[in-house]
């Protein structure tokens, strides 16, 4: 009787067990598995994100040129007429305007591309 009573408690204990070991090597396999597919999918969003961050960085990096050679034929052109003309004070003012809008542009433009960086 107690062969018999001690049989079916070590079945039950290595049941137990061997429960426990294949939870405890599904649970690792399950985990290693996800780790995988999470670094795989935050490399390729970090590929994308930097990819977006260098067009756009390229984009205000032409804007940023295009306004800077924008203020520099207005300064020209706000130098040659204040030069030649002392009765045209009123299209010298518009000029200066212009330049200083430009300038306010360029200098927010810088301050994006800094903020992407």
């Amino acid at each position: 009787m107690y062969v018999f009573l001690s049989v079916w408690v070590i079945l039950i204990v290595v049941g137990v067990v061997g429960t426990m070991w294949y939870t405890d090597h599904t649970k690792r396999a399950l985990t290693a598995q996800l780790e995988a597919q999470t670094a795989s999918k935050l490399a390729v969003m970090q590929q994308h994100y930097e990819e977006r961050i260098e067009a756009v960085e390229k984009s205000f990096a032409d804007e940023i040129l295009n306004l800077g050679s924008k203020v520099e034929s207005l300064n020209e052109l706000l130098t040659f007429t204040k030069d030649n003309a002392s009765n045209r004070t009123d299209n010298s003012n518009k000029l200066y305007t212009q330049i200083n809008e430009v300038k306010k542009k360029l200098n927010e433009l810088e301050k994006n591309l800094e903020v992407l960086k």
